[in-house]
């Protein structure tokens, strides 16, 4: 958005006015068991208002699908970026976020003056940066990247379906529903699941133990016998164990 003009939310947490674009910060994804973390990054222009911005999480899907085709249309620049899940269960998912942020910030055709990011956490910038709780119902431009990376997100999880459709990733998009958590149950995780999360690790904590139990199977008598597992059986001599 352009400087010469701030909505009064805008301006009422900021304890200092620097002069220059404003882009507004928020991520998707913090919560899903499963797929990346996707931050957005919004510079708005206030000479092609778009109606109807609000939180992501209180839009339907068409609206916001609607409003997503809007704000690339209309903004000064957006950038959207994201963090894998090796990078949530190699640094956790707080800083995760916090990377996603900083790459949606970096990625930015025009560089900002300062940055208003969704929530109680900044990620480190070479910008001024002020972070503010419920953001994306108070902030046009936070508003606008919450809807970018919820669509966007949105849409790597309907891909995820078409690869793994036994877990419904098209349905809760990840996070630990029911009907997720009983899939993992019944197929385990896959390379898209967050090793890190619990439900996930309780997953895969299953499967090993399964893998790695022993069946003892009677072979010619009680002299011999096969001891099943994952890998090839296993043909035991009793008389030598006795």
């Amino acid at each position: 958005m352009r400087s010469r003009k701030f909505l009064k939310a805008e301006q009422a947490p900021l304890v200092w006015d620097a002069p220059g674009l404003l882009a507004g910060v928020d991520e998707a994804g913090r919560g899903p068991l499963a797929g990346p973390v996707v931050a957005a990054a919004v510079i708005l222009d206030d000479l092609r208002p778009i109606r109807g911005l609000a939180d992501s999480k209180t839009l339907t899907a068409l609206q916001r699908e609607r409003l997503h085709d809007q704000i690339l249309a209309k903004a000064l620049c957006c950038s959207i970026a994201h963090a894998t899940v090796e990078e949530i269960d190699t640094h956790n998912i707080l800083q995760a976020t916090m990377l996603a942020m900083r790459r949606a910030v970096e990625g930015l055709r025009l560089k900002p003056a300062k940055v208003l990011v969704d929530g109680n956490r900044l990620p480190t910038l070479d910008v001024l940066a002020e972070a503010i709780v419920k953001g994306d119902s108070l902030v046009k431009a936070i508003s606008a990247a919450s809807i970018l990376a919820k669509v966007h997100r949105d849409r790597l999880c309907e891909q995820l379906h078409t690869e793994f459709p036994h877990y419904g990733f098209a349905g809760h998009k990840g996070y630990g529903t029911p009907e997720h958590l009983e899939a993992l149950k019944r197929h385990g995780a896959c390379v898209h699941h967050r090793k890190s999360f619990s439900p996930v690790a309780a997953a895969l904590a299953r499967t090993a133990a399964a893998a790695t139990s022993v069946v003892v199977v009677p072979v010619g008598g009680a002299s011999a016998a096969m001891v099943i597992g994952a890998s090839e059986p296993v043909r035991l001599d009793l008389r030598a164990a006795s």
